[in-house]
């Protein structure tokens, strides 16, 4: 939770937009926060049981170390995700791990894991699902793709901020 703390004042703009990860200021993450967080989890990560808090700190972690998005390990945020998916197989952690996995390999690998997810129904009516698959489609220059699933996961959206969001990127779109 420190870890995920330490960036608060980073995840919105002053007229409160979301700023997605990899265009946070890495300025204004707090580093005592950050450190407390790393040591906390190192500590958990030396026991002999690891769960899945543990797993999730890890991932936290990862994204903590980076001193930029583009420096983040996504190799290592994709194996503890599979290690999450263990104890915890929700689609939601799946849909998580689809990022990572774009992130690492490209939108192409990532939009076929969530197509899949999208395809067993379980994450039919959740808006990030279709938030992501949209993202995946734009990255690929998959144009109409992207406006389809931006605009379902538009009419799924309940949350001010989110919905602002997709909509500045429906309207990139044209």
């Amino acid at each position: 939770m420190l870890l995920h703390e330490s960036r608060r004042q980073a995840r919105t703009s002053a007229n409160g937009d979301l700023v997605l990860l990899e265009q946070q200021d890495r300025s204004l993450w707090n580093p005592d926060l950050i450190r407390e967080g790393l040591a906390l989890v190192e500590g958990a990560l030396s026991m002999k049981r690891i769960g899945p808090y543990t797993l999730q700190a890890a991932i936290a972690a990862v994204h903590a170390e980076a001193s930029s998005a583009g420096e983040t390990d996504w190799a290592q945020i994709v194996a503890l995700y599979d290690l999450l998916m263990r104890p915890e197989p929700s689609p939601v952690i799946a849909l998580n791990r689809a990022v990572a996995v774009a992130m690492r390999d490209g939108p192409a690998k990532g939009l076929e894991l969530v197509d899949a997810l999208l395809e067993r129904s379980e994450l039919t009516q959740y808006h990030l699902a279709h938030a992501t698959r949209a993202d995946f489609c734009r990255r690929l220059g998959e144009t109409s793709d992207a406006r389809s699933s931006y605009e379902l996961a538009l009419a799924l959206t309940k949350q001010e901020p989110e919905r602002r969001f997709l909509e500045k990127r429906l309207a990139e779109l044209d």
